[in-house]
């Protein structure tokens, strides 16, 4: 969808701003900018206002200042479906952008676009009062946004000032408006990370910090680019320790941000897995994992947990503490992404031979992964493969006629015959001959359900 293609509820509100009811595109309306301003459909003042004296930018740079901002329909170009920059209006009464229509002439049609309707003179005419009135709406949206952008940068200098000076409640809720300030506005984030505002921050973290001051500094923080200083800070083990213990002791947000926050850490070339890697962050990993009702929080866990499994002793810790079983059971229930990021996690832990083993006593491991074949994506498929062949190579005789019993077979052979890479297919094939080991062709085929074509 266009960038500037408003749903119509919202197209009804930004039209409501300039008197308009229904009808789109161009559609012949003459507008009179003076009783657009008379009416204060632009605000009081002249047709364009100088904001106290700020300088006068062109359209095209306004316009991509206020890329997400709801558009009128009026200035919107039924060809581009984008705000005209430059309006004509042809003789049909209808306006487009002037790029678009020589475009759309070029092509060797002479008809208007919206109305089809055949052109008895070629001409097009600039339409200067829709560009008034274009450049005026942008440009009072324009200065409203400068304006906030303002306030919002000053607000979070007081506030980092006032970390300075107040303790306690004082200093929670300076922090709490401090995070809902930065998160939302990306100029007032600029203004924390240009201003200092990182080292104060990363001053209130520590082995003594209360939950309520760490959970918000947290909060800020991952909504902040960290540079290597901040980034060396943070990994000391005082640090990681207060992350680990919000992260099993705070509220869902605070643990996601606390999992966010690690995950960017280990992204630098400071931290290891094993520098932040515990039985406790793990554990508390594992349980965001499985909240079902907080699917960001699944998908930073996984994220994190994918990024931890990266070492082989960490992975052995994250066999050690039971995952293996809990993640084949809520295999099902994840979706695309999220599943995608668990089929990593226990592809990288079937690399260990305990691994191996908690997969092949899990009793649902081969059914879960069977289910999965051809069905997500060729990524899922290729993960999901990679689990089934170590765990059948483990034990043949009891997994391969298992996977057979759940469905491998008549799979492995839709792999095989689609369009997938060559190396699913022979890992594919390799697998199928694994299975057949136990069985009489005659016995095998039956036990597949194959038909005759297939045999």
């Amino acid at each position: 969808m266009p960038m500037y293609q408003p749903s119509s509820g919202r197209r009804r509100e930004a039209d409501s701003e300039l008197g308009l009811g229904g009808g789109g595109g161009g559609g012949g309306q003459v507008l009179d900018v003076e009783t657009a301003v008379k009416d204060g459909i632009l605000g009081g003042g002249g047709l364009i206002c100088d904001g106290g004296g700020a300088e006068k930018l062109d359209l095209k740079e306004i316009v991509e200042e206020l890329e997400n901002i709801e558009v009128p329909s009026v200035f919107i170009c039924p060809i581009s479906l984008e705000p005209m920059r430059d309006p004509v209006t042809l003789c049909t009464g209808q306006t487009y952008e002037r790029s678009n229509i020589l475009k759309w002439f070029s092509l060797g049609h002479f008809t208007c676009p919206t109305t089809m309707q055949e052109l008895w003179d070629d001409s097009i005419t600039p339409n200067n009062t829709l560009h008034q009135l274009i450049y005026s709406w942008f440009w009072q949206k324009y200065l409203a946004m400068k304006k906030r952008s303002e306030d919002v940068q000053g607000r979070a200098l007081e506030l980092l000032d006032t970390l300075k000076k107040v303790k306690g409640q004082a200093r929670v809720r300076a922090l709490k408006e401090l995070r809902q300030v930065v998160a939302s506005n990306s100029s007032a984030k600029k203004t924390v990370e240009d201003n200092g505002g990182l080292g104060s921050i990363l001053s209130l973290l520590g082995p003594f910090t209360s939950h309520a001051v760490g959970s918000e500094a947290i909060g800020i923080l991952v909504n902040l680019d960290l540079d290597a200083e901040s980034r060396r800070n943070l990994v000391q083990p005082a640090k990681i320790s207060l992350m680990v213990d919000m992260l099993n002791e705070g509220s869902t947000e605070t643990k996601i941000n606390c999992t966010r926050l690690i995950e960017t850490l280990l992204d630098g070339d400071d931290c290891g897995a094993d520098t932040v890697s515990s039985f406790s962050l793990l554990v508390g990993l594992l349980r965001l994992i499985k909240e079902k009702k907080h699917p960001n929080g699944v998908l930073a866990g996984l994220r994190l947990l994918k990024a931890l499994c990266c070492q082989e002793p960490v992975r052995n810790s994250v066999v050690s503490i039971g995952a293996i079983p809990q993640l084949i059971e809520i295999l099902p229930n994840f979706d695309p992404e999220c599943l995608e990021l668990a089929l990593h996690v226990l592809d990288s832990l079937s690399s260990l031979s305990e691994g191996r083993v908690a997969l092949k006593d899990c009793p649902n491991t081969i059914t879960n992964l069977v289910k999965l074949l051809m069905r997500i994506s060729e990524s899922c498929t290729q993960l999901a493969l990679s689990i089934l062949w170590a765990v059948c190579k483990l034990a043949p005789e009891e997994c391969a006629s298992q996977a057979v019993e759940a469905g491998l077979a008549a799979k492995l052979l839709l792999v095989i015959q689609s369009g997938c890479n060559p190396v699913l297919k022979q890992r594919s094939a390799e697998l199928l001959k694994l299975c057949s080991l136990n069985y009489t062709a005659t016995l095998f085929i039956s036990k597949c359900k194959l038909t005759r074509t297939i045999q």
